[in-house]
């Protein structure tokens, strides 16, 4: 007797199955696989070399050893570069493994109430790079003796923190006193709406979280003690 029920295989013959490519170059057309008459040619050195027929940029490529590869599809005419494709795949696979494993952690910059400018700037600074990096960011800010009795202070200087840091991260929530500290925590925007203002494209990653040395607190009874 015929089954009456439907397939469940939608139509697929048995043994065939939708294979993923997990390859996130593999969309990337080079070489052979440049199908359009004309592209725009980049140099490997950075140059424009100006629009060309597609087979002679590629035997240009050849004889230097390099691959042709299209960096901007959706330009008119497409953008190629002459590059060692295998290279550039290494440099971004490096590249992302590095995000990954900095995203993972969670960096720390430490303030105090009456920090000197230049010092806050430094900070500023180092955090920048770490949202840069794609890690999150957490500043915490130690009040130390008679600092407690003016938390205003510190409210301050962690306002005046993430006002600087807007153009990289935002708050996860307000910043909050827990005891001697007050801490917020800091998501990096997503990197094409991030807007550095103290970092370059050239400066080298970083990974040590940022310390202030360990100072001994003060308590009220000690407070005579201390230099006004």
């Amino acid at each position: 007797m015929a089954n009456s029920f439907p397939s469940s295989g939608g139509g697929r013959r048995p043994g065939q199955y939708q294979r993923r490519n997990n390859d996130p170059f593999a969309s990337i057309r080079r070489n052979h696989r440049i199908r359009v008459p004309q592209i725009r040619v980049i140099s490997p050195e950075g140059k424009q070399l100006g629009i060309m027929q597609t087979e002679k940029a590629l035997a240009l490529a050849i004889e230097v050893g390099l691959d042709l590869v299209e960096v901007a599809p959706q330009a008119q005419p497409p953008v190629c570069r002459i590059m060692d494709f295998g290279k550039y795949v290494y440099e971004e696979q490096k590249k992302s493994s590095h995000a990954k494993a900095t995203a993972s952690r969670i960096k720390e910059i430490e303030f105090t109430a009456r920090i000197a400018e230049n010092d806050f700037l430094t900070k500023i600074k180092r955090g920048e790079q770490f949202l840069n990096q794609g890690s999150k960011v957490k500043l915490r800010l130690k009040f130390r003796g008679r600092e407690l009795a003016h938390p205003e202070l510190g409210f301050d200087v962690m306002n005046k923190a993430l006002a600087e840091l807007a153009g990289m991260g935002t708050p996860d929530a307000p910043p909050k006193r827990m005891g001697k500290q007050i801490n917020v925590m800091l998501t990096p925007l997503p990197a094409n709406k991030r807007k550095p203002k103290f970092i370059r494209e050239d400066d080298e990653p970083i990974e040590e979280d940022d310390h202030e040395p360990e100072q001994p607190d003060h308590d009220d009874e000690h407070d005579g003690d201390e230099q006004e």
